[in-house]
């Protein structure tokens, strides 16, 4: 049986509340839309076969944006419960049954990243592309970052994981886990505060207006 030509998803992360940021933070300005538009636009230049993003069920703002920029509702994915933390809306996206069968890897995208490099996202993408059984990721230093690609097996075991964390499963799978040495100072940057927001923006790749 003839092996998939590499295909991802990217599977961007919306549904977190930005309490430290004091206002939602995929909406925040960047370049000539939203943190949440650019991410949006810069993976679809980078190649991903299939975006989507997950978003707290009810929340009406974000949704807004996603009418306004015309991403599709099919694409949109709920997590009914975010309070429990970033992976739970993992969790929902290794259940959900709507992805395309060509498909062969998942990206996890943090939302909180539209100043990494767009030569840094293409360069792991093809660093998983080269290894296609192992899970890949960008490090900066030697200290793992996002985004992380999945391979098809180890993403559909997340759906019923009974890890706590995304950095617990990993662990778990350490020997599955591939680093990709980056030199891209944005790695080591989420915009949690308004002083990340800034710094990000200071990047000048995207900057905030």
């Amino acid at each position: 049986m003839k092996a998939k030509t590499f295909a991802f998803a990217a599977i961007i992360l919306a549904a977190g509340a930005s309490s430290r940021m004091g206002r939602p933070k995929m909406l925040l300005p960047w370049g000539e839309s939203t943190v949440l538009g650019h991410l949006i636009a810069q993976w679809r230049r980078v190649g991903a076969a299939q975006i989507t993003v997950v978003c707290a069920a009810e929340d009406k703002p974000i949704n807004e944006e996603l009418d306004r920029i015309g991403f599709p509702r099919e694409q949109r994915i709920v997590n009914p419960e975010p309070a429990r933390g970033m992976f739970s809306s993992i969790q929902c996206a290794a259940r959900w049954t709507e992805w395309n069968l060509t498909l062969t890897h998942w990206s996890i995208v943090l939302g909180d990243q539209p100043h990494l490099a767009g030569e840094t996202l293409r360069a792991v993408a093809e660093f998983a592309a080269q290894r296609p059984g192992q899970i890949c990721q960008p490090a900066h230093n030697g200290r793992p970052r996002h985004p992380v690609f999945l391979p098809g097996r180890l993403f559909e075991s997340l759906a019923q994981s009974n890890h706590q964390t995304l950095k617990e499963f990993l662990t778990t799978h350490n020997a599955d886990v591939q680093l990709m040495e980056a030199n891209d100072p944005g790695l080591d940057i989420d915009l949690d505060t308004p002083a990340d927001y800034e710094r990000a923006a200071s990047l000048n790749r995207a900057p905030a207006g």
